[in-house]
């Protein structure tokens, strides 16, 4: 039991960080599609929890300069404006797991203005869609036997 514990709390911190470490390391560890979207969800929303507060007091305290003249666009803010314009903050939380870290994308949505309670409906909605469809989508490539025997 204490094993069991210890590795779930090993996912759910990688998840803090990561959202596609859950889905990955919970097929490794053999746990259920259930177990994979608790651990995976969990560990996101800790994030998303704790950067939506944290997030106006990061954006006004740490305005940190790498370069004299940092570019306003690159490619990758290019496509989440664009994102933001077609979508709003729907669009940026269903991107996040899957472009974007729990924390980047929870600040992202902070730095738009959209409000804490929508902030954390929509990311707990795109954690538990893209949680459940990633775990099953590893899981049947892992049923794949040529696969199989190559992890075995």
């Amino acid at each position: 039991m204490i094993e069991y514990i210890l590795q779930f709390l090993a996912i759910y911190t990688v998840c803090l960080f990561k959202f596609l470490g859950g889905p990955l390391l919970g097929n490794a560890a053999n746990y259920s599609i259930l177990e994979i979207v608790i651990v995976t969800v969990s560990g996101m929303m800790t994030s998303v929890i704790v950067f939506a507060y944290l997030g106006e007091w990061i954006k006004s305290v740490w305005t940190i300069k790498v370069r004299k003249n940092p570019k306003r666009f690159s490619k990758k803010t290019r496509i989440i404006v664009k994102v933001w314009q077609k979508f709003g903050a729907i669009g940026v939380a269903a991107i996040t797991p899957l472009f974007l870290t729990p924390i980047g994308g929870t600040i992202l949505l902070a730095s738009f203005g959209v409000k804490r309670n929508k902030i954390f409906l929509y990311m707990f909605i795109s954690a538990v869609c893209w949680a459940f469809i990633q775990g099953m989508f590893i899981h049947q490539i892992l049923e794949i036997p040529f696969l199989k025997n190559l992890i075995v």
